[in-house]
């Protein structure tokens, strides 16, 4: 089924032929991405190729590198103090390291999670680091910030992992890795990096950025002097 748009060329009306499909999918990654659509499970079925070309057919790469240049126009107007408490939080999936290989025989998010699988591959320390993340870690460590890299994954079946996957990848010289520990096991994203964020507000850390794929990165106590979301229609993190 195809729907017919319309757009003025010349002052004249042509029209063009879009799948119903693909309008409705581009509607619904956008509510996604605004925060609109909330609590979803899986990627919608008839998304599936919409999701697939956008991840792999270059859409995606611009994206993030659109809001890298957002961040990058941010810090031109912040400069680190000398007391060496000026910290950026960046998450860790989606955001420094990339599961798409992961998400790729999952069907880019239609099939649901499945946190056995996940944990294998995390294991395998095989995760490809975002290019364009990577050159801004090293832009705010080599500017004097600290970084600290705030992760929902499980500190003890994947606290060596991740570290090793970091390391090997470049990512090295971070001021701290705060993974979730057994005492939050069970807690929402949201409280639990609320938590972690009051604890170096605490330690007399000023947050002036906070980078992430997910919403529940970005909201709850202390989230920084401005937030970044990357973009991610694979999954949802509550």
């Amino acid at each position: 089924m195809f729907i017919c748009m319309f757009s003025k060329t010349n002052g004249k009306p042509s029209s063009w032929f879009v799948p119903v499909e693909n309008g409705y999918c581009m509607s619904w990654r956008v509510a996604v991405e605004a925060y609109n659509e909330r609590a979803w499970r899986t990627v919608p079925v008839q998304c599936l190729r919409y999701v697939e070309n956008y991840m792999l057919g270059g859409q995606y790469d611009q994206d993030i590198n659109m809001v890298v240049e957002q961040i990058y126009n941010y810090l031109r107007d912040v400069a680190p103090a000398a007391d060496g408490k000026d910290a950026w939080i960046l998450d860790i999936d989606e955001t420094c390291l990339s599961n798409l290989f992961y998400y790729q025989g999952k069907r880019f998010g239609v099939d649901p999670f499945d946190p056995v699988a996940f944990r294998n591959w995390v294991q395998s320390r095989s995760c490809p680091a975002i290019p364009a993340i990577y050159v801004l870690f090293w832009k705010l460590i080599n500017s004097g910030f600290k970084v600290f890299l705030l992760s929902g994954r499980d500190e003890e079946t994947m606290g060596q992992s991740t570290i090793d996957n970091l390391h090997n990848l470049g990512f090295f010289g971070y001021e701290r890795l705060i993974l979730r520990s057994p005492a939050y096991r069970g807690i929402g994203a949201v409280p639990f990096k609320s938590e972690a964020r009051k604890k170096l507000v605490a330690e007399g850390y000023k947050i002036w950025g906070n980078v992430g794929d997910q919403w529940s990165d970005l909201l709850g106590d202390c989230t920084g002097d401005r937030t970044f979301k990357l973009p991610n229609p694979m999954y949802y993190v509550p």
